[in-house]
């Protein structure tokens, strides 16, 4: 596969990964909202907390959502690890969630409902880089790479063509070994 090729391919994943991403995200973006309105409008819980206590609702959603969907191919040995890699990661991005949240409502006084959701979506905005990063490096880890054997070359990661497989891994053709030499000396006291 030319290098051209093999960046085209790792894009293309990339880009199916940051849909996948985005979907879910998407979905915890609007049971994260969906909650915090809920609990603005019908409890007497403080805005930062509501935000807080919706955005751990959304963290909840957007696993299972990760694991059973946008990394469902990578590694599931250590469910345990990833639980808590994810549960402390997405506390350091509620942190940041609802500290642009908690800046805006008592370091300026913008509580209204409107300026409440437009930071609280804007602290999700950012929260979410720091989670999709750490996530896809620490989280859900991708499993070593497979090797693919194409007419007897192995070439990693990439399902290619057997034209593809030859440009990618250009083996010289071994050397004929030399003939072998026999000697044959004649003896004329047997015959």
């Amino acid at each position: 596969m030319s290098e051209r090729g093999a960046l085209r391919a790792r894009l293309d994943l990339l880009a199916r990964e940051v849909a996948k991403f985005g979907v879910v995200g998407a979905v915890g973006l609007v049971v994260n909202i969906g909650v915090s309105n809920l609990l603005w409008r019908y409890t007497d819980i403080p805005t930062v907390r509501a935000g807080l206590m919706a955005t751990f609702v959304a963290i909840l959603c957007n696993y299972v959502g990760f694991r059973y969907w946008t990394y469902r191919d990578r590694d599931k040995s250590g469910r345990t690890r990833e639980l808590t890699l994810f549960l402390l990661f997405s506390a350091v991005g509620a942190v940041i969630e609802t500290g642009v949240l908690y800046a805006a409502t008592y370091g300026f006084g913008w509580n209204t409902p409107v300026q409440s959701n437009v930071f609280k979506i804007l602290g999700i905005g950012i929260a979410t880089m720091f989670r999709f990063w750490s996530y896809r490096t620490w989280v859900f880890r991708a499993l070593p790479d497979k090797d693919v054997v194409v007419n007897d070359v192995v070439v990693n990661d990439a399902v290619v063509s057997a034209e593809d497989a030859a440009q990618a891994v250009s083996v010289p053709a071994p050397a004929p070994a030399p003939a072998a030499t026999v000697r044959v000396e004649a003896d004329s006291a047997r015959r």
